[in-house]
């Protein structure tokens, strides 16, 4: 029997990358999965594409979660489509790195906007629909332990989730709602590729400081996602999992 069976998931920000692994995984578990996207809709159905393709379930559905309607739609769209919501990840991001002398506004508020407003509403949207035995997963960055230089944006982002996450934790648990963040280090995705970290030097350096000396792939981040989705991690809440191959 699927782990995941008759559940429904939101996976935020899943049109690549680790969004859409982490989709694929939750659908191949038995969930039926909303794929949401911001601006790629050939990307989400690529992913529908490939979930309905292994007899899974999936609808791509659009939506920016730094905006209120945006991420009540995205909700909406899953109790229309599905009828119940078990499984929220909260993935969408963006990041860009820049020294302390080069920070503007607008870099400011393009990663806080995303990666913590939006956690933010994503969750505050579900949250009535999310019964007994659900499960709230953010995904977070192994930047909030080793805080590499010119991050000081991101790295801020990436530490208002991991507290938000201890938070959600003590506030849903009594509604029996368990909220975790998983905490990934490099992963080779279409993201880090064009962000020219993937054969950077910070790129090197990363994989010199990672015990099991290789780089993140996106499945390995995916199979902790449905771990923390299932009933397997019933005891788990207010957990960071450090998914990074042992850098710190």
């Amino acid at each position: 029997m699927s782990k995941l069976a008759g559940k429904v998931a939101i996976v935020t920000g899943a049109s690549k990358g680790i969004g859409a692994a982490i989709a694929k995984a939750l659908a191949a578990e038995g969930a039926s999965v909303v794929v949401n996207y911001a601006s790629s809709k050939a990307g989400a159905d690529a992913v529908v594409a490939a979930i309905t393709a292994d007899k899974g379930k999936a609808v791509a559905v659009g939506g920016d979660v730094s905006k209120a309607a945006d991420a009540k739609g995205i909700v909406n769209a899953a109790i229309e489509t599905y009828g119940r919501l078990d499984i929220l990840v909260n993935n969408s991001g963006v990041y860009e790195f820049s020294a302390i002398e080069e920070i503007t506004e607008e870099h400011f508020h393009k990663q806080f906007n995303t990666n913590v407003l939006g956690v933010l509403l994503t969750t505050q949207a579900a949250v009535g629909h999310l019964g007994e035995g659900a499960s709230i997963i953010n995904v977070s960055s192994v930047v909030t332990s080793i805080t590499p230089a010119t991050s000081a944006v991101y790295s801020g982002t990436k530490g208002a989730v991991d507290a938000i996450t201890g938070v959600l934790a003590r506030e849903l648990g009594p509604r029996k709602i368990r909220v975790n963040s998983i905490n990934p280090g490099v992963v080779v995705t279409e993201g880090t590729h064009a962000a020219g970290i993937i054969g950077s030097e910070f790129d090197a350096a990363a994989l010199s400081q990672t015990p099991l000396g290789r780089l993140g792939q996106p499945d390995d981040i995916a199979t902790i996602a449905a771990f923390l989705a299932s009933d397997d991690a019933r005891w788990l809440t207010g957990e960071h999992i450090v998914a990074s191959g042992g850098m710190r």
